[in-house]
């Protein structure tokens, strides 16, 4: 089997580690191959360090950065740190059921696998919470569709992206595209780009229905920041997506919707953090220039020339003859 890095970032989740953590230790700690654990704090101002410290201290990597940025960087941390041959994303929020790693491992088998998630239902009820995503597209904008899975229990179910709470991915592939965009911390919206950079590259993200975990739902994030600050961030990274991704006169189809239908709507209906996160993408675009142009350096390294309009059509003909039940 193959070796497991799994990368933890952290930001005072002290009280998370408390409930959920040691489940999840036996539960890695069970598993038939190395393990190492890679806890990366985000300089929390609780004592999440100290707690770790003191119970787990000698069984797993502890990276303590001194100033707070968010789950993109934090996570590259642990990614540069890790040795494995796959690394595991993991909330803090989240527990694993008996057997979820070992029933990913078939999906490594193919050679242009990039990463592989299992279902999400909520800690305290089974409802899903996550589950495979087609995508679609609206005008110019990039949507994912309605969580779904496979009536064929047996069959291979693509996903348009990988949530960074519980994916499994192939580390060389990884680090090849250089993990998680940090233009996108401090959260929402680089488990998604991450992903359509690696459809883009060639390789291919899965969804497994019978691996399941549970999630406390934005139990990282609700208790730091108000909403119009999250909702601000939400629509600035949906922003950053379209902008890397989309080409040429779609591009520019974009730009011409999101402008009518977000901006001057959100300004009309008083969505005062829609022109406000338009604003924060504007100000930002040079960054953005320079990590498109690098990933189409990659790219070309790759000797792959698949945009997002193709990957959305190679999704849905994964799909074409598969019995989809809608969630």
């Amino acid at each position: 089997m193959k070796s497991i890095s799994v990368i933890i970032p952290n930001y005072n989740g002290k009280h998370l580690f408390e409930k959920y953590f040691g489940h999840n230790f036996h539960v890695l700690m069970s598993i038939k191959t190395e393990v190492e654990i890679i806890v990366i704090d985000d300089a929390s101002t609780d004592d999440s360090v100290e707690y770790l410290q003191q119970n787990y201290g000698d069984t797993i990597t502890l990276l303590k950065k001194e100033t707070n940025s968010g789950f993109s960087e934090t996570c590259n941390l642990g990614i540069k740190q890790a040795n494995n041959d796959l690394i595991f994303l993991l909330n803090t929020d989240v527990t694993l059921e008996e057997g979820y790693l070992e029933k990913l491992y078939k999906y490594f088998e193919k050679n242009d696998t990039f990463g592989v998630m299992g279902r999400i239902i909520g800690m305290d009820d089974d409802l899903i919470r996550e589950a495979a995503r087609e995508p679609r597209i609206m005008g110019r904008k990039i949507k994912s569709s309605d969580l779904f899975h496979l009536k064929n229990i047996n069959a291979l179910t693509p996903t348009f992206y990988l949530s960074g709470a519980n994916a499994l991915m192939d580390t060389k592939k990884l680090k090849t595209i250089n993990g998680f965009n940090e233009m996108f911390n401090p959260y929402y919206g680089e488990d998604q780009e991450l992903s359509i950079r690696a459809w883009r590259m060639g390789w291919k993200c899965y969804y497994e229905h019978n691996a399941v975990c549970r999630h406390e739902v934005m139990a990282s994030t609700k208790n730091h920041n108000p909403k119009k600050a999250i909702k601000r961030i939400h629509f600035r990274n949906r922003y950053y997506v379209h902008y890397l991704h989309l080409q040429g006169i779609d591009l520019t189809l974009w730009h011409m919707q999101i402008l009518l239908c977000d901006v001057l709507l959100g300004i009309l209906s008083c969505q005062f953090y829609k022109a406000e996160a338009y604003m924060d993408f504007r100000r930002n675009r040079q960054g953005l220039i320079i990590k498109k142009s690098a990933f189409t350096r990659q790219m070309k390294r790759n000797h792959s020339n698949i945009g997002i309009i193709e990957v959305i059509e190679n999704i849905k003909m994964m799909l074409k003859y598969q019995h989809v039940i809608k969630l």
